[in-house]
């Protein structure tokens, strides 16, 4: 294969990776959903949430979010990843937790238009024993003064036009899975469990490779150019 092809396919590649990338951001999920990227929380344990916040409205942008944990659910710990830009508050009732809330600072917020989303990371705990989800109740404020409530149940199978996010409990397993999910976060505060995280090292390492790709055919055609002008 001529160098110039081997060029042509590398920026090819190059090109479909950086578009993987742009579609995997455009295809961000229209309303605010609570995910989970690792264990599963378990009832009666401690888990990490990720809320993914997009944003909805042309003109303006989000500065705020809040989180509010329904009566009963007895969360008596929580503590927030930091988001660049944001300031987090911790609300409480004597022991129990009941709402978390993100702030932009100036120039901070989710821009407006409809490409852009944030995630905002929690850990928080012990998790309610008699249900088999936990339904989080989000407010989203945009700079206009608009409030945006996802709080709505599903009904009937289906989706409503402002659900609110809900995380599935696992059982019980016997094995630390429930505590080992705070505790990991809590000990590695400098990674981010979030899946535009695992997307972007993919992404990098794919452009390593065809950087790595690209300094072989340079090498390869300057080797040969020295031969034959030594011949």
């Amino acid at each position: 294969m001529s160098t110039s092809r081997r060029i042509r396919r590398a920026l090819v590649l190059t090109a479909a990776i950086a578009g993987t990338g742009l579609a995997g951001a455009g295809i961000a999920s229209a309303h605010v959903t609570a995910n989970v990227y690792g264990s599963q929380p378990e009832k009666g344990g401690y888990g990490a949430i990720v809320l993914r916040v997009p944003n909805e409205e042309e003109q303006a942008g989000t500065t705020k979010l809040k989180v509010t944990f329904p009566e009963g659910t007895e969360l008596t710990s929580a503590r927030t990843r930091p988001v660049p830009g944001w300031n987090a508050e911790i609300s409480t009732r004597g022991d129990v937790v009941t709402a978390i809330t993100w702030t932009a600072r100036p120039g901070n917020e989710i821009p407006a238009g409809h490409t852009s989303y944030q995630e905002f990371e929690f850990v928080a705990g012990p998790m309610p024993e008699n249900t088999d989800t936990l339904t989080l109740a989000a407010a989203q404020t945009y700079s206009d003064g608009t409030v945006v409530n996802w709080d709505q149940p599903a009904t009937g199978g289906e989706e409503p036009e402002h659900p609110a996010p809900v995380v599935e409990l696992a059982e019980p397993s016997g094995d630390g899975h429930g505590a080992g999910a705070a505790e990991h976060s809590e000990a590695e505060p400098g990674t981010q469990a979030s899946g535009s995280d695992t997307t972007a090292r993919w992404l990098g390492g794919a452009g390593l490779a065809v950087g790595a790709l690209g300094l072989g055919v340079g090498a390869g055609a300057t080797l040969r150019a020295r031969k034959r002008a030594s011949a």
